[in-house]
């Protein structure tokens, strides 16, 4: 794509977690134990990176790994818990999930096994390894309010901040920064993305968006979270020619939206 839009370029690369490194000491291994390492998804590009950094790290200290991927289901991610649980693993690394992971949490400490958090706080794990989401949310809002010259109506997809803390640390950070743009309008109500096919789906809301609001009356497109639905909306956007006139800017840089940044 030739699309020149303003995509902030935050690549989140957590690819050797440091949770599994606290353990990788020189005179530490990993030999003889059973390491679960439980994901959320590996549709999304940091997911798979940060699995892939898990099982890895696990691997080269000696251990053996039983993965299990929810496939971006919430639930079954927490379920998956209980298979490692029921296969009596050492530790746990378990990355993302919302609340429905919790007694699963309690369940695995109760029995003795430690769990090691990704990107998710808990007060059953001894330790969560995450990004910096204050900064990336007060950043991203910076950017998007420097470029839009501190003025303009934004519409935001915003479709997980109340189901994960991550989130909504992002879209608060982002928001309260621009309570110093008193100049800058945010469309409601707000778009929420579904996960599953996130760009075609960013696509059909942002041709609805803009149907609503013609060249004029946006001027920027906010995707709170994370980076995907960032591909649908440019689509959109060069389809009916606002590319020029609509800014977009997101959080993460998978490949694919690494190839539409300006």
């Amino acid at each position: 794509m030739s699309q020149k839009m303003k995509l902030l370029p935050i690549a989140l690369g957590l690819l050797s977690l440091a949770s599994v490194n606290a353990l990788a000491a020189d005179a530490l291994s990993l030999q003889g134990k059973t390491i679960g390492v439980a994901v959320v998804g590996t549709q999304h590009f940091w997911d798979r990176e940060a699995y892939k950094g898990a099982t890895e790290e696990v691997e080269k200290l000696g251990g053996k790994v039983i993965g299990v991927d929810g496939g971006r289901d919430n639930q079954v991610h927490a379920n998956n818990h209980d298979i490692l649980l029921s296969r009596k693993v050492d530790a746990v690394i378990s990355i993302l999930g919302d609340s429905a992971v919790e007694p699963k949490f309690k369940a695995l400490r109760d029995a003795g096994i430690p769990v090691f958090t990704v990107d998710h706080v808990s007060k059953y794990s001894v330790n969560n390894t995450t990004s910096d989401n204050y900064t990336l949310g007060s950043t991203i809002g910076r950017y998007m309010a420097d470029e839009l010259g501190g003025k303009g109506n934004v519409a935001v997809f915003n479709a997980f901040s109340s189901s994960l803390r991550i989130c909504g640390i992002r879209y608060d950070q982002w928001k309260y920064v621009l309570k110093d743009y008193p100049d800058i309008h945010i469309i409601q109500p707000e778009l929420a993305e579904q996960f599953a096919n996130s760009p075609e789906d960013a696509r059909k809301k942002t041709l609805e968006l803009l149907s609503q609001y013609p060249k004029g009356k946006l001027d920027a497109i906010h995707v709170a979270c994370w980076d995907q639905p960032a591909i649908g909306i440019v689509q959109a956007l060069e389809e009916t020619g606002r590319d020029k006139d609509v800014k977009v800017t997101a959080i993460d840089a998978g490949p694919e939206t690494l190839e539409i940044m300006a």
